[in-house]
């Protein structure tokens, strides 16, 4: 008969609420042994209820805003072992030391994924159709018009859409233009032209990629190689009036490059990421007429966080069952998460 693992919640303040709701800590609370009320929000000089919960956990429950767990903090719980992250990253709180002691590590990122491809999905079908300038115009002009000829060389069918990135997201983003006539090239230097085919795309090199696609979607990882990745000679290629869309991270755009092509006109974006992560009050990219900026929302929210809490629950009782994780994180996938 297995014992009960014992279990503590670290993550930023007010999300465990939004995570599990009654229903859910019901079953949090039958899986393991836990105080879903006592939630960690800082393990370095933790208050002594935190300290003693860390001491004797098994498990770490996280999700945004978890602290990182460094050499110390795992000092401080020797009986630790796995770490069940309700979100998608784990580069900000999953530490060498965490590899170096064996602790097995899973991360709701797929589940987060879907979100991210739906909100990537509805971008390239309204910028295909020019929808964000033409709502512009039609809020200027007020007056009837001749909209399938200003649009004419808009739509969706059988125009290029690259995708810059075989992660997750690009993966799924993928998956979900399959229905649509649209033609998906990929960019990934990991990714073969076989495995390309049998994902739904076409496998080619970034500068082809840009200057072949109506619209560009970025979804590589944050990387030291791939800062800038997007930078002037990527978006000289792309043709007069494309769509640059990121959801990634905004380090991947060259951010100085890509500014004068928009206020020029000349490119589109939508743009859900951006480095700094919140533009300057006086940045151009809030009024430009050919750019949607939003504040970072294309990942899991509302309702939404309760996959990643369903999610994490699964892999609790994998565990708790004495079960391999059903979506494991190893030190090699960092190399290709955000």
């Amino acid at each position: 008969m297995t014992t009960t693992p014992t279990a503590l919640l670290a993550m930023g303040p007010g999300i465990a609420d939004r995570l599990f709701t009654p229903v859910r800590r019901e079953r949090l609370i039958a899986l393991v042994d836990t105080d879903p009320d006592l939630v960690a929000h800082r393990l370095t000089g933790p208050t002594p209820e935190v300290a003693r919960a860390l001491a004797g956990a098994e498990l770490l429950i996280t999700c945004w805003g978890a602290p990182p767990l460094t050499a110390d903090i795992l000092a401080a719980a020797p009986r630790l072992r796995a770490v069940v992250h309700a979100a998608g990253s784990v580069k900000h709180h999953i530490t060498p030391a965490c590899w170096e002691r064996g602790i097995q590590v899973t991360s709701a990122a797929g589940a987060n994924a879907l979100p991210v491809a739906e909100y990537t999905l509805a971008a390239i079908l309204f910028a295909g159709k020019n929808v964000l300038s033409a709502a512009h115009r039609h809020r200027e002009l007020r007056v009837p018009h001749d909209w399938r000829a200003e649009l004419a060389g808009h739509g969706n069918y059988r125009h290029a859409v690259g995708i810059v990135g075989a992660s997750r997201i690009g993966r799924r983003v993928i998956e979900l233009l399959r229905p649509f006539d649209l033609d998906v090239l990929l960019f990934d230097p990991y990714v073969d032209a076989g495995a390309a085919a049998r994902l739904g795309a076409v496998k080619v090199e970034l500068a082809e990629l840009c200057a072949r696609s109506r619209i560009v979607s970025v979804h590589a990882p944050e990387l030291p190689a791939t800062r800038h990745l997007i930078g002037a000679a990527q978006l000289a290629a792309m043709a007069d009036g494309a769509t640059l869309i990121n959801t990634s991270r905004g380090s991947l755009i060259d951010g100085d490059a890509l500014l004068p092509e928009l206020v020029s006109g000349r490119l589109n974006a939508v743009l859900d990421v951006t480095e700094p992560e919140v533009p300057s009050a006086g940045s151009p990219l809030y009024d430009l007429p050919n750019v949607l900026l939003t504040p970072h929302v294309a990942g899991s929210l509302g309702d939404e966080i309760h996959r990643l809490a369903d999610f994490a629950l699964e892999e609790i009782a994998r565990y708790a069952q004495g079960l391999p994780f059903a979506d494991p994180v190893t030190p090699d996938d960092l190399t290709r998460m955000a």
